[in-house]
């Protein structure tokens, strides 16, 4: 038989076992997070109808779907999480309670081009807040609090929450006459960070932005100082632009907010270079850094949009939220050695039966799994030391030998595999969990 070369596609992440201990730990606790916040979990199918998911997809998005036909059907893969939200709120407004708080998590396809830490099936960490009619605007000052306990849990402590407001830039841009423009410039000055200030000029004149309105423009995402110094800035602008002014309102209430929901100063700014790129967001916007790692780009990102399911339903759903890209996180963390598998195992004991008859082995087992212990039993016909050479490789914390000698006496033989340490207890659950 002509064997076949086992391979996966490129684009698609495989790992090995103390690797994939490390992703679920953090997806445990991002999810954790998430639902200490009151977020109500939320699963939506993978595949959609093609007429349903795309309803808003167009230019890129549109060529990286996944799409096929199963008889007269056409179906896509989706490739965000909050597109299958919008389908989701609209067909279940009426079994649902307003602001509807959820999260989900799960993987989403796009097929884009593969490249160092960007993948075509990856996971998403979404949590998004939906209003029926009207959203409170300090529900843009919860948000912050989320991101920064999940990285806290994370074990980082040197990072920054990026806020900015969608409205000021087009405020903006209303007032020097490039409304129409506001778009393509928008997602040009959400480059700056990976291209330069100089590129940004250069990408501005070609889409025929004015030397007067680039000027202008340059000078709004250059306002340097604290945060406080930012907004006294903006309001000395003297921009005339109701647009303008309600974004300010905005940023600075949201800012001023913030730390009533715990998030220390140091932890988050108003950064006026934030434009997010997508055209949904119009308010609010984050993106969060590793200020040491600056090149990660931004591991957590979303903001306020108008309107979630206007391509679903006539009724106005506003909507604030964030998106940690799971997948290309981990690669990127584990890359720089910023995190690192080193659990081999999740097994807590393992049982090493030296007899053939394994009730009490088994027994034993069940008992320590009813009490909360992760608990394997050795059940392969291998000398101890072979046994014993198995959970030392796992990195299994404690060893529990039963042979004859120890049913005997009740007993078995508990090994700690970190100190070597090993001695005799009886052969009772809840004794054998007080020991370790």
């Amino acid at each position: 038989m002509k064997k076949i070369e086992p391979r996966t596609l490129s684009g698609f992440m495989e790992l090995l076992p103390s690797e994939q201990i490390l992703f679920n730990q953090i997806k445990e606790k991002i999810e954790r997070t998430y639902k200490k916040f009151g977020f109500l979990p939320l699963d939506t199918p993978i595949i959609e109808l093609s007429e349903v998911l795309l309803a808003k997809a167009g230019g890129e998005t549109e060529k990286q779907i996944y799409r096929f036909n199963k008889g007269d059907t056409d179906l896509s893969l989706r490739f965000d999480l909050t597109v299958p939200l919008s389908k989701y709120v609209a067909k279940n407004y009426g079994n649902l309670s307003f602001p509807f708080r959820r999260y989900q998590i799960g993987k989403v396809y796009r097929g884009e081009r593969t490249q160092k830490g960007r993948y075509r099936e990856f996971y998403q960490c979404d949590i998004d807040i939906i209003g029926d009619g009207e959203l409170d605007i300090i529900n843009d000052a919860e948000l912050p609090s989320v991101i920064y306990t999940i990285f806290k849990e994370l074990g980082f402590d040197d990072f920054t929450i990026c806020i900015n407001n969608r409205k000021i830039l087009n405020g903006l841009f209303e007032n020097i006459g490039q409304k129409e423009n506001s778009t393509q410039i928008l997602r040009i000055i959400d480059k700056i960070e990976k291209i330069g200030k100089q590129a940004v000029i250069e990408e501005l004149k070609k889409i025929k932005v004015s030397e007067y309105a680039i000027e202008k423009i340059i000078e709004f995402i250059e306002i340097s100082g604290t945060s406080k110094e930012k907004i006294e800035k903006l309001k000395n602008l003297n921009i005339i632009n109701e647009t303008f002014e309600t974004g300010l309102k905005e940023l600075e209430f949201v800012y001023n907010n913030i730390k009533l929901f715990g998030v220390p100063e140091e932890n988050y700014k108003i950064d006026l270079t934030i434009a997010r790129g997508l055209d949904y967001y119009t308010g609010t916007v984050y993106e969060t850094f590793l200020n040491d790692y600056r090149e990660l780009g931004s591991i957590c990102s979303g903001g306020r949009y108008e309107n979630l399911a206007e391509y679903y339903t006539d009724k106005k759903l506003p909507g604030v939220g964030v998106s940690i890209g799971l997948t290309r996180l981990f690669y990127k963390l584990n890359e720089l050695g910023l995190i690192k598998a080193t659990k081999r195992s999740i097994s807590e004991v393992i049982i090493i039966p030296m007899i053939e008859d394994l009730k009490k082995p088994i027994k034993l087992a069940t008992e320590l799994r009813k009490l909360g212990i992760n608990t394997e039993i050795y059940s392969n016909n291998k000398k101890l030391k072979a046994k014993m050479k198995y959970a030392d490789k796992l990195q299994i914390p404690y060893v529990i030998v039963i042979g004859e000698d120890e049913i005997k006496a009740n007993k078995i033989k508990l090994k700690n595999m970190q100190t070597g340490n090993e001695e005799e207890i009886e052969l009772d659950a809840k004794k054998i969990i007080e020991k370790i």
